[in-house]
């Protein structure tokens, strides 16, 4: 398996400096700043890109589990929000909410409940995240 790469820089102190984050594929470069991050700034995040990665981990995963199962998934589209909270220990990551939802013919609400729970699980994304609470809202469209 192939290992992923990207790349940051920061400049300056924390609150009045900038940065720059980019994949080592070329496929995204983005400037975030101490308002993108921890208020409503202009730009990305650390938390906008792990909440990329889990949406497009989950998708896939949940895609690969519905088709093991023997459906042909017509989309997943998956939304992950990310929750960055000031704790006593400083910022966390607190919380990653899925929200998905399947178009699948043929499968119904229990089963698809049941696949979209194991994917939650199997994603390597969420194993990676595993020190915080993971929650799924899925619907069956």
């Amino acid at each position: 398996m192939p290992t992923r790469t990207a790349d940051a820089e920061w400049r300056g102190n924390l609150r009045e400096g900038d940065g720059t984050m980019s994949f080592g594929s070329g496929a995204f470069s983005g400037a975030f700043s101490f308002a993108s991050r921890f208020e409503q700034g202009t730009g990305t995040n650390p938390e906008e890109l792990i909440a990329a990665a889990h949406a497009g981990c989950f998708s896939m995963a949940f895609a690969n589990m519905l088709s093991e199962a023997g459906y042909t998934p017509e989309s997943v589209r998956t939304t992950a929000n990310i929750t960055l909270e000031v704790t006593d220990d400083g910022p966390a990551i607190t919380r990653s909410a899925l929200e998905t939802e399947g178009t699948v013919p043929g499968i119904d609400e229990a089963e698809f409940q049941s696949l979209a729970e194991q994917a939650k699980a199997g994603c390597p994304v969420s194993g990676a995240l595993g020190a915080i609470e993971i929650q799924l809202e899925a619907r069956l469209v």
